[in-house]
């Protein structure tokens, strides 16, 4: 739990003002948002669970849309603002601990997410639980509204 603010710059003062205070996160989103590029490696089970979203056979029975912008706290904070799903998966390729740094990226995403009603995972454990062993240990990452988080696992 906790409690998650959002700030705008006001351009005129050139202060931050609270703009949206004690933000939610919708319990359930249509759009999920992961690098597709590396979707030959993933495991069976996420492939037919990112298939069940795009044509609708899942649990809204409504097919959720792709939006990917590359940056992390960009798609995080469509995530948290709409709703939806963040994933950045292991691969058997490249990646198979997953490709975003524990301490610094998934973790604080995974923190204000979680705050604000949200859930996070590395597909098994809540991702605040892991205690990183090296300060660049990678994981796999699944953020988001609890109801698409708990559809995923």
């Amino acid at each position: 739990g906790g409690e998650v603010n959002g700030f705008t710059l006001d351009p005129q003062s050139n202060e931050f003002i609270l703009t949206h205070p004690n933000i939610r996160i919708p319990p359930r989103g249509n759009v999920y948002s992961c690098n597709e590029a590396n979707s030959e490696g993933w495991d069976e089970d996420f492939k037919a669970y990112l298939k069940a979203l795009k044509t609708g056979d899942n649990e809204t029975g409504k097919p959720y849309a792709l939006r990917y912008v590359g940056s992390m706290v960009g798609d995080i904070h469509r995530t948290l603002m709409y709703g939806g799903i963040f994933c950045y998966p292991g691969d058997s390729g490249r990646h198979p601990k997953g490709n975003l740094q524990l301490l610094y990226k998934s973790s604080p995403m995974a923190h204000i997410i979680c705050a604000a009603g949200g859930m996070a995972t590395d597909g098994k454990r809540n991702l605040l639980d892991l205690e990183p062993k090296r300060v660049h240990e990678r994981s796999p990452c699944f953020i988001g509204s609890p109801d698409d988080i708990m559809e995923m696992k």
